[in-house]
């Protein structure tokens, strides 16, 4: 009877476990409106939720919990909060938001469930719902994946119109009126009797009401700010030199750290001299350092300034251990990826139809390869990290898109808890995905950790953050279509195969085992929106022993170059115009359709192309492309020089955003986003020759030049629809509308970045 007892009441406490866990997870997201202790205040300032706070002089502080890398994630963010609460714009100004999980970042990790746009079933909806209920308990305040504005857009709005609705309630209580009669506008609290009273005069009183249950929030119509141009919030900052980057970390009695890493990537240190290098002036100490997730080892030299850190590297001897990448070159790399897509299909993201039947009836079948290299990051402002440490305590000025990973595993190293570690989020000279990596930060406290007491700033120089990057991966695709006698697309099948940034990211930062799938590397070719009546779109892991990781646009960065370019492909053996090839295949798109149809009539499609000032020829290539759900298409007018040398003179560019929050920043990240995606697209490629990086600097890895830069003319497509990304999103679609363009004018037809005509 014991032995039953426990059995049955075994299984019973089972069910009622799984019984608590079915119920969790059709609850709600919990709250995001305010945090598990009060923000902290100065003066007179109140807070009135977990993201404002106003003070009596009537300036209102927003709460940011994004990091700002240029692409003017704060002002947006801060116009939707103002514009709930009726702000004074002239009055707005953002603060770093503390550590508290309503500032995890839920969308970030919902886009990248393995799901195609289109579906809508109830699986996909219950994964969604899931994902934000895990993410908001134990994700992570992290910056990318274009996920900043709709992310924050409901949370923002409710956060501001709550603190609108304890003002109006202050004030009623104040002039004994009933709230309904009173309105809110550019900082203040208004009565019909003409009485009013700014935010500042009733913050005190408001943080006494009640926090609303629910608030109405404003139609789209009644928007008085989001949806204006408005100057970004840094501007001025940045323009006088008072914007301070994480390299302008300065705290005193500073100490400066240079390291001498293994030119091999992955490598370390086998065995080191550094007498010569202490021996240097102003040379502290220099010491052996190891590899930090998924880095790279090397020798660090502290000294009381930068430049003699950096000359007394020049002392040091060393004998290297290489590591897994020793031997490892471009040609034996690409290799291995394209032998991946010989041994099998790998992993389906997404089938319809018998494709192979429907192929084998085609009238037509085309078949191609294509390839993309790796990349670099190449931010403007090089890898630093400025870190103190003390017995019980330290603080970390950094440069992160990650602070929460980037706090925990300072205090790792330091062997501290994540709470004794108070990490300073500082603005980015770029980030581009590169700092949503770690090593760099546990590497900079592990030199602190040398001199006890004293802030040391560990810079990179330039060819060391070009040679030790986590980089783009390179990648192979194999396409193969179908058209029948009208010349309209059967059947489509895409193979890719590389490196997959998901787990390697998992595995360095959090030790997880490596999951076989990664939505990242195949976005962009299974997640578009053409109706193909048969396709199957698949992609393989390449295990290899270059570090690789989230890079501008991540996947979409070089399918939409595969997609786009082979969908140009088949409308040539179609005999069809690319834009006609393009809209046949998107009717049941006509958000999509628009977007093709307005970049088309703007470039002036189909018109006779006229020729250059020189009198070159000239010609137009299209792409449309969809990446963290809005959509872009552009148009390239491309000419060739008479040394090959490839001249785009104009891109278009229309973009669905969903609402326009900001249109300047819109059109910022448009025109970043192409010059970023051309420079890829003609320039850049990381080459590998025994496991070290060939590339030193930009003269090597160059960027679109002033003189090169194309003139770039944007149009937005109004909508009502929540925001959607905006910074990476022009990115793909500008090297496939160039190669297209280069198609048309030279009848060559290239298939591998960055673009070489023969």
């Amino acid at each position: 009877m014991k032995r039953r007892a426990f059995i049955f009441g075994g299984i019973g406490a089972v069910g009622a476990v799984g019984a608590l866990v079915v119920g969790w997870t059709v609850l709600p997201v919990r709250q995001r409106l305010t945090t598990s202790a009060p923000l902290p205040t100065q003066g007179a300032e109140v807070a009135l939720n977990g993201w404002v706070k106003i003070d009596a002089d009537n300036s209102v502080t927003i709460m940011m919990c994004r990091s700002e890398m240029g692409q003017g994630v704060h002002t947006g963010l801060a116009m939707i909060l103002a514009e709930e609460l009726d702000a004074d714009w002239s009055r707005v100004r953002v603060e770093n938001a503390p550590p508290d999980k309503i500032f995890n970042n839920l969308q970030v990790v919902v886009d990248g469930l393995p799901f195609h746009p289109d579906d809508h079933r109830l699986v996909r909806r219950f994964a969604d719902h899931v994902t934000r209920k895990l993410m908001r308990e134990i994700g992570e305040i992290a910056t990318g994946g274009s996920s900043g504005l709709s992310d924050l857009w409901m949370p923002m709005r409710e956060a501001g119109a709550s603190a609108r609705a304890m003002l109006v309630s202050a004030a009623a209580q104040r002039w004994r009126v009933t709230e309904s009669e009173c309105r809110t506008e550019g900082g203040k609290v208004l009565h019909g009797s003409g009485r009013s009273a700014t935010f500042g005069e009733l913050a005190a009183d408001a943080a006494r009401q009640p926090m609303p249950d629910k608030v109405p929030l404003k139609e789209p119509s009644a928007f008085r700010l989001v949806g204006r141009p408005l100057h970004r919030l840094d501007a001025a900052a940045k323009t006088n030199g008072s914007a301070r980057f994480g390299i302008d970390a300065l705290p005193p009695r500073l100490l400066y750290a240079s390291v001498l890493m293994c030119p091999t990537v992955g490598g370390r240190v086998k065995h080191a001299d550094v007498s010569a290098a202490v021996a240097q002036r102003g040379v502290v100490k220099a010491f052996v350092v190891p590899p930090f997730n998924g880095g790279t080892g090397g020798v660090a030299v502290i000294a009381d300034n930068a430049f003699r850190a950096m000359q007394a590297l020049d002392t040091l001897k060393v004998d290297w251990d290489p590591g897994p990448a020793a031997g490892a070159s471009s040609a034996r790399l690409m290799a291995r990826i394209a032998a991946a897509l010989d041994r099998d299909d790998g992993h389906e993201y997404y089938a319809r139809g018998d494709v192979d039947e429907v192929l084998r009836g085609a009238a037509k079948v085309i078949n191609a390869e294509y390839r993309a290299p790796y990349l670099a990051h190449g931010a403007v402002e090089p890898i630093n990290c400025t870190v103190q440490y003390e017995d019980h305590a330290a603080t970390v000025w950094v440069s992160t898109q990650v602070p929460g990973i980037a706090r925990a595993h300072a205090a790792r190293v330091l062997d501290l808890r994540p709470d004794q570690v108070d990490l300073q989020v500082m603005m980015l000279g770029g980030g581009f995905g590169r700092r949503l990596e770690a090593d760099f930060v546990s590497q900079a406290a592990a030199i602190a950790r040398e001199v006890k007491g004293r802030p040391v700033q560990t810079i990179w120089t330039r060819s060391q953050d070009m040679a030790h990057d986590f980089y783009r991966p390179a990648c192979v695709a194999r396409l193969r279509a179908g058209l029948d006698r009208e010349g309209r697309l059967v059947g489509w099948q895409a193979r890719s195969a590389g490196q997959a940034i998901v787990p390697e990211m998992l595995a360095r930062d959090f030790g997880f085992p490596r999951i076989p799938i990664d939505k990242t590397v195949a976005e962009g070719a299974y997640d578009q929106p053409y109706a193909w009546p048969a396709a199957r779109i698949s992609h393989t892991n390449v295990e290899l022993p270059i570090p690789v990781g989230f890079w501008r646009s991540v996947g979409h960065s070089h399918q939409a170059f595969f997609t786009e370019c082979f969908i140009d492909e088949m409308a040539a053996a179609a005999g069809k115009d690319p834009v006609v090839f393009r809209a046949a295949l998107l009717e049941e798109h006509p958000r999509h359709l628009t977007v093709l149809q307005r970049v088309a009539a703007l470039s002036g499609w189909g018109k006779p192309m006229a020729r250059a000032a020189d009198g070159i020829a000239r010609a137009r290539g299209v792409a449309l492309h969809q990446s963290y759900g809005s959509i872009v298409g552009q148009v390239a007018e491309v000419s060739v020089a008479a040394d090959k040398t490839i001249r785009v003179h104009r891109v278009y560019c229309v973009i669905d955003c969903g609402t326009p929050v900001n249109p300047n920043l819109i059109r910022q990240q448009a025109e970043s986003g192409i010059i970023f995606g051309l420079s890829a697209a003609l320039l850049q490629e990381i080459t590998f020759a025994d496991g070290v990086v060939q590339q030193k600097n930009f003269h090597d890895f160059p960027v679109v030049r002033m003189a090169d830069c194309p003139a770039i003319q944007t149009e937005i497509i109004a909508s009502a629809a929540a925001p959607l990304g905006a910074g990476e999103v022009c990115t793909p679609p500008v090297a496939p509308a160039v190669a297209n363009a280069l198609f048309a004018l030279t009848g060559q037809r290239l298939r591998a970045l960055p673009l070489k005509l023969a």
